[in-house]
């Protein structure tokens, strides 16, 4: 199980792992102690084996010098855990971590798999994704960057409590769900914040914000919003972490979130429509390519990081509200988009090639 750094790349080969401990097989992944792998691959009970690798896109020349010098002795070491275990097949999310363990098992002539999230693959995948027997993708988009016959719309793995949630009721309150990801988002954060006077100043709108604003911005929204007068005029709850995230998806009415695949892989299955703000400095602006994708499918709207404030999001929460039916046909085209069973068929795959 190849990849890791971001927790985008880690859920991903943690639900395929889980799938195939179930059918009786034997995972190991290799990763960073520096990546989310470290700490999630192993309080699932699986082994983990790392290797120092650092990232090229978007990193210095120190960085990328860095990477030079690492990545032989990275691939060497991949090359002697394969030797030891005798892996059956090499399975890639893609992303810099994955580069040894793809190369090796290249080189070693272990059957590849790819799985590619995005619309806009990562260098990895662009790179080695052509040697792979089959890529597995969650954007039609992609498929040009991989060998014709290898390709198969797979989607991506999601847990099933978001394929379980059923279209959304509209309730006298108009409910939305702000979140910038585990770690939160500066420009999203900001952009609530001017977000509060705006609903004040039209307690007819009938509005409730959930926001998912991360660990570090927390305590200074929750002292500006005490001090801000604006507490009864709408409602307005606030946390660094959302533990159910399922249940977030499954009582809002409106999501404004960051593009990431993770993300947009929830949205489809849970059938919820978005207002997509894409993170700018994501390599190869590959979040941009994930909200072109769904709004091309009419399946979410996209405003850009330097779009985000106040005003922008008090436009589109009002048109929202507005169009009840073209937010309800938005929610119904997302869900359009998702396909159920992607780890079992990933599963699959990788138990046909080893054998």
């Amino acid at each position: 199980m190849a990849g890791g750094g971001t927790g985008g790349h880690v859920m991903p080969l943690l639900a395929v792992a889980e799938e195939l401990r179930r059918r009786g097989h034997e995972p190991h992944f290799v990763g960073t102690r520096s990546g989310f792998e470290a700490r999630l691959v192993p309080a699932r009970g699986f082994p983990i084996e790392y290797v120092e690798v650092s990232g090229f896109q978007g990193a210095g020349m120190q960085s990328k010098f860095r990477l030079l010098w690492q990545l032989p002795s990275s691939v060497l070491a991949s090359l002697s855990l394969i030797g030891r275990l005798g892996f059956g097949a090499c399975f890639s999310l893609g992303g810099y971590v994955a580069a040894p363990p793809v190369i090796a098992s290249l080189l070693r002539g272990v059957p590849l798999v790819v799985m590619e999230p995005n619309a806009m693959p990562g260098l990895v995948n662009r790179v080695f994704g052509r040697y792979a027997k089959k890529a597995l993708l969650g954007f039609e988009a992609a498929r040009s960057h991989f060998a014709r016959e290898a390709v198969e719309l797979s989607g991506l793995p999601v847990r099933e409590e978001f394929f379980g949630i059923g279209p959304r009721t509209r309730g006298a309150v108009f409910q939305v769900f702000v979140t910038g990801g585990s770690q939160g988002s500066q420009t999203i954060n900001r952009a609530v914040r001017e977000l509060w006077p705006l609903l004040a100043a039209q307690p007819g709108l009938r509005v409730k914000l959930v926001h998912q604003c991360g660990r570090r911005e927390e305590e200074a929204l929750r002292e500006a919003f005490a001090e801000s007068g604006f507490a009864g005029q709408f409602e307005y709850e606030l946390s660094a972490f959302v533990d159910d995230m399922p249940a977030a998806f499954a009582a809002a009415d409106l999501i404004i979130c960051r593009a990431g695949a993770g993300t947009v892989g929830e949205l489809m299955a849970a059938g919820r429509p978005a207002v997509l703000v894409p993170y700018p400095f994501a390599a190869d602006d590959h979040q941009t390519r994930n909200a072109q994708a769904m709004v091309a499918a009419e399946a979410g709207m996209m405003l850009a990081d330097r779009d985000c404030n106040g005003a922008a999001l008090f436009r589109l929460l009002s048109e929202s509200i507005e169009n009840g039916a073209g937010l309800a046909r938005m929610g119904a085209n997302a869900r359009a988009l998702s396909r159920p069973g992607a780890a079992a068929r990933a599963a699959d795959i990788l138990e046909e090639l080893a054998a």
